[in-house]
């Protein structure tokens, strides 16, 4: 069964679901503290940093059998 829940955060309103077994927050919300008139250049932003590619690659690693760490080398260089 899913939930759909608002969260208020600093005075902003934050999408939050939970599953059965998953909860997931959405960050196009919380981008919106930053630029409530263009949340998409932060998340761009922040997924082309370093440390956001490094933490994805972890990610995919321990939870994808089938994650291709060659190609994902040459994608994080």
């Amino acid at each position: 069964m899913k939930k759909n829940i608002k969260i208020e955060v600093q005075g902003l309103q934050v999408g939050f679901m939970q599953s059965e077994q998953d909860d997931y927050i959405c960050i196009t919300d919380i981008a919106k503290y930053k630029n409530p008139s263009a949340p998409a250049d932060i998340i761009k932003n922040w997924l082309r940093a370093k440390n956001t590619i490094e933490l994805l690659g972890l990610w995919e690693k321990l939870h994808n059998s089938d994650f291709k760490l060659v190609e994902f080398d040459q994608f994080r260089n």
